[in-house]
């Protein structure tokens, strides 16, 4: 459908579900431990809240098509926005972005270029922001990154992640873990908390390789600092500040702090997830859970306070990540069910 005046770009997106994590949480001794399931929106992340507000407002101000950056959800979401709006995409990818993600765009039909160094280095970061928006002013496109600093209507979706966390979670205190590069949705989700009444601490974790926010956050600075990212966590590769002031103070104010996590520890529970609680995640959806593990350790986090954790995309996106999990191997061919039926018993047993 190709909106029209005043007609909302919808897929379907937002209302996720809060779901409790009964098995890791007994695990790390925590009396309730939620998982905030992204994956389940129509192009499986978080940012289709972020893409439909946005193409929404493009279309409405007549705009033709959307020039926007992405390393991977942010793009995916874009373009098939875009698609259902009927208006073209553009997009310069971050280097180092999946395959998996880069297909899906194509999918829907948005026109890529990878930009060397793109998402790493801040002197390429801001070179690229700063010539987008002129470059799509010339064109008569509108001009599209998850961040308040470039696109404040686009984020303005994204918070209501934030007001739905606190239908789903009630009243009572809550600490809400949320992972971040350049720190748009961790301020999404503390401006939804917040408008909503929320008595929620919200805490900011990054890839110690990307660690753009948390020392500041953690030392009482104001000002994040950019990096040159060396994560391989795909998504939260972003090495400028974007919203990094503002994460600071807005995690500050509720009472959160910050958290850096290594990628190894992403992948390990990555992998728990989908193993004890049947969630698949990009890897980017478990660097909220592995700093509440990382904080109960390190006595930073009482056991008795409901934990939330935003899980910000589905694992079926990023091929890398699915690899490392599960092997190269493929599925072994038996001749017959009873070699199935002997390799069941061999496991598992009999009554």
């Amino acid at each position: 459908m190709t909106a029209g005046d005043g007609v909302a770009v919808t897929l379907g997106e937002g209302r996720t579900p809060l779901v409790r994590a009964d098995r890791i949480g007994a695990a790390l001794g925590l009396r309730e431990l939620w998982l905030k399931l992204e994956g389940g929106n129509p192009t499986g992340s978080y940012k289709d809240r972020f893409a439909a507000s946005a193409v929404t407002h493009l279309v409405r101000a007549g705009r033709r098509a959307c020039l926007g950056t992405s390393s991977g959800n942010t793009g995916a979401a874009l373009a098939a926005y875009c698609a259902r709006a009927g208006i073209g995409c553009f997009l310069a990818i971050v280097e180092g972005a999946p395959e998996g993600k880069l297909r899906q765009m194509r999918a829907y039909g948005a026109r890529l270029l990878r930009i060397r160094d793109f998402g790493a280095s801040p002197a390429v970061i801001d070179a690229v922001m700063a010539g987008l928006r002129p470059l799509a002013e010339e064109v008569g496109a509108g001009f599209e990154v998850s961040a308040y600093r470039f696109s404040p209507h686009g984020m303005a979706g994204v918070e209501a992640i934030g007001a739905e966390l606190a239908a789903q979670a009630g009243h009572g205190a809550v600490e809400v873990f949320v992972p971040a590069g350049g720190g748009g949705l961790t301020l999404a989700v503390a401006r939804g908390l917040a408008a909503a009444g929320a008595a929620a601490r919200v805490h900011c974790v990054q890839p110690a390789g990307n660690d753009t926010i948390v020392t500041a956050l953690r030392r009482g600075g104001a000002r994040a600092t950019p990096v040159t990212s060396r994560t391989a966590v795909s998504g939260l590769q972003v090495g400028s500040v974007l919203d990094g002031d503002a994460v600071i103070a807005a995690c500050r104010a509720s009472g959160g702090t910050g958290h850096l996590v290594e990628d190894e520890a992403v992948w390990r529970w990555q992998a728990r997830l989908a193993r004890e609680e049947g969630v698949f995640c990009e890897p980017a959806g478990a660097v909220a859970l592995a700093a509440v593990a990382q904080a109960l350790a390190q006595g930073e986090l009482a056991a008795d306070r409901p934990v939330v954790c935003l899980v910000t995309g589905s694992g079926f996106k990023d091929e890398r990540s699915l690899l490392r999990m599960t092997g190269e191997a493929g599925t072994p061919l038996v001749d017959s069910f009873a070699e199935f039926a002997a390799a069941v018993r061999a496991e598992v047993g009999t009554a």
